[in-house]
This record gives structure tokens, sequence and C-alpha cells, in this order.
């Protein structure tokens, strides 16, 4: 088997200590049936990125994290990268205009959906008006949109047969994270949408029995809030099909934040993935590198490891610097950053040395702060098979220096 056992825990990839940490915190609470770190794991809130806690009868609104239902979804399309290539600055202005990219950004385009009508809302109904009517709306202003940090709207080649794919990386918005607030608020005696006190990212998890009634109020509002991430994926999808005039053939849609209900040997478990894909026998998932390095779609393999892998594998290639290691201090008054390790000069020369047309970002995202994602598959290759490998030729984010709250 590829992967060792550290204290209980099973851990793909080099054991990075801090994570590790977290992860034998996680396995040391609550109705743990198994806790496992995959090949991209990193230090996140309270359980790591890339962790996977599998639990019997209980959720954790801290191991989704604050950025519920955070995923990918990735579509081959009907052109070749070589049609659009010589158009690809207009095309990359066109989504970076169309598109809402950065901090609580509203749509600009009022998106109505079904979704509106689930109802699943009255989770929101039963903890109060104000809570309900306040993430209603919010979650209706901002459907479609991208927000900051690591989310993004790429297009892709693949390299072995020239195709042009979209992808992007997002999940529940403002919504989301006010949800994973307000239920983590709940849980401590606090108000919904009460203030939280300033907390340890080394902190137990939050964990609620599903047969209780916040546990089972958490997972409806946990589940509408994935509906909400495909609803938004979906339409950002979209979009950038009618830019280019182009239809989808295939398509792959994923969350990596969330938790499943699943049955493992035979019992049923809880399957708290953060940062992490699931990769079940022939499920299909994207997994994407920096914008410097490849994007892969993957399928589970029916093999010995993935099922000790509780059917779970890396979501990206992982951090390697921290944001501030990369970036610098920020100075909010100035809106000026210092001490960063990264230049500006560095990242774009790294970017166009791989040809990508890139509108956004900053140095936090460079390819200079991730593992290379061949590595962190690598560790992984006896449980996934990869399908179709895909280079970046363009990559579209929210400005440099745009910190996104709705993310984890």
């Amino acid at each position: 088997m590829a992967y060792q056992i550290i204290d209980g825990v099973r851990v793909w990839g080099t054991p990075d200590p801090g994570a590790m940490s977290q992860a034998k915190t996680c396995a040391e609470h609550g109705n743990v049936l198994q806790a496992l770190l995959m090949a991209d794991h990193h230090k996140g809130y309270s359980q790591p990125i890339g962790g996977v806690v599998a639990y019997d009868g209980q959720i954790s609104p801290s191991g989704v994290g604050y950025d519920i239902a955070c995923g990918n979804k990735a579509v081959r399309t009907n052109l070749m990268a070589a049609d659009v290539k010589s158009s690809l600055p207009s095309i990359m202005d066109a989504i970076a205009r169309k598109v809402s990219f950065g901090v609580g950004r509203v749509n600009s385009e009022k998106v109505d959906h079904p979704l509106f009508d689930d109802p699943d809302w009255n989770v929101y109904n039963a903890i109060g008006k104000q809570e309900h009517d306040k993430l209603k709306a919010l979650a209706h202003s901002q459907l479609g949109t991208v927000g900051s940090g690591n989310h993004y709207v790429d297009l892709f080649e693949e390299k072995a047969t020239g195709r042009l794919w979209i992808a992007n990386h997002f999940g529940s918005r403002g919504f989301g994270h006010k949800t994973a607030s307000g239920f983590l608020n709940l849980a401590a005696g606090r108000e919904f949408l009460g203030k939280a006190p300033g907390e340890s990212m080394d902190q137990p998890p939050v964990l609620l029995d599903l047969d209780s009634e916040l546990g089972d109020m958490y997972e409806r509002a946990m589940k509408l809030a994935g509906r909400y991430a495909y609803a938004g994926r979906d339409y950002v999808i979209g979009q950038v099909l009618s830019i280019l005039s182009a239809q989808a053939d295939f398509e792959v849609h994923n969350h990596h934040n969330f938790a499943w209900r699943e049955r493992h040997d035979g019992k049923e478990a809880v399957v708290v993935r953060k940062g992490a894909t699931p990769s079940a026998p022939g499920q299909l998932g994207f997994i994407g590198g920096s914008m410097g390095d490849i994007s892969v779609i993957v399928r589970g393999k029916a093999t010995d490891e993935n099922r000790d892998s509780f059917y779970s594998t890396v979501h990206g290639a992982g951090r390697i610097m921290s944001r501030t290691q990369a970036a610098g201090k920020m100075n909010w008054k100035t809106r000026t950053r210092a001490g960063g390790q990264i230049s500006a000069e560095a990242m774009k020369e790294a970017v166009d040395a791989y040809d990508v047309e890139l509108r956004g970002a900053g140095t936090d995202e460079s390819p200079f702060v991730y593992r290379k994602l061949q590595d962190v598959l690598d560790a992984h290759s006896g449980t996934i098979e990869v399908l179709h490998v895909l280079k970046p030729i363009g990559v579209c984010m929210a400005g440099a220096d745009e910190f996104d709250p709705y993310k984890d």
C-alpha cells in the first residue's frame, strides 16, 4: 500500500506536521471510524485541508468548513483549443467582464432558480424569520458569482486531443459561510447570526449527532448549500459556453468540502471530506493544479487501497507556502503589502513561460506556492487513474489583494 499509518491516521504523501497534528486531534474526538490525510494535505481550520474523517452517526460543521460544497465543474467543449488561441486575450477579457469575481460580489444579472423554492429553506425559518430572509436574499444576490482566493474560471487544452475544456472552482459563497458560522454558533450556545469569538485553527472538531435536532438541521442546510453551489457552477459554465459560442459534450462535477452518508465495510458512515475528492470505483473527478501546471480528469479504481482511502483522493496540488509568506503582510489602510517571498515579476515570468493568458490573481496564487500536481497524483496511483490531462491556456481570478471570507 502507498499510505502510511501514523498514530492511527492513514497518510498518503509526505506528512505535514501541522496537518498531522490536526488529523490526530480529529481522530481523538467523537465516534471516529477512521481519519485520513490525502497527499495534498495542509493545515486548515480544525480539520486539515486534504483531511477525511469518517464518523458513526455524527457530522462535523467545522470539518466541512466555511466554504460548504466548494468544488469544481469541468466540461469538454465541441471546440479545439487551436480554434480560440488567436482570440484568447479578448475571450479572457470577456470572461473577466461577464463573470462576477471578488469579495462580496453580487451578480449583475439576477439569477432566478427553482432552488429558491426548495423546502429545506424551512430550516432557516425554524431558526428565525430574520435569519431566513437575510440568508435567502444573500444567496439570491450571489448565485453565479465566483469569489476570490483560489477560486477561478479556466480554459484548458487537452494534451492528447487538443480539445478545449472549461473548468471552475468555487462553493456556496456568503450563504454557505454564514450557514457554517451560524451552526457553529448554535452548537456553542450563541445566536445564529452572532459574532463568534476568535478561535484556534487547532481546536477540536465541532460534532453534531445526526439524530439530534441540530444535527438534522445542519445536514439539511449543508445539502441545500450543496445544491446552491452546483447551481452556481452550472450557471458560470453556461456563461463561458455562451462567450465561446460552444456546446459541452462531457462534464464532471464534484464537491470537495462536504459530508456524505456512505457504506464502508458494511457499515453506514458519515464521511467528512475537506479538500478531498470522492473517488468511488468508476466515479469521475476533476483535480486542479496551479496556473502553471496540469489539471486532470480522474476515475476511481476498484482496489483495496481505494477502499482503505474511504474512496477519497486529492482535490488539488496542495499549498506549500501560505498566502502571507507568498504575498507579504497586507496593510489595509494603504492597501500595500510588504515582506512577500514571491514578486509580481517572478510570477509573470512563470505564467508567461507556461503560455497562460492570465486575468486577475495575486502572487499568493502563483505556481510557486503549490506542489507539482503529478507528485500528489503519483501518491494516489493505486486509487485513481488519469483519463484526461489538461493544460491551462487561460486563467481568470479575482484581482490581487482580495481576501475572500467565503473560502476555507
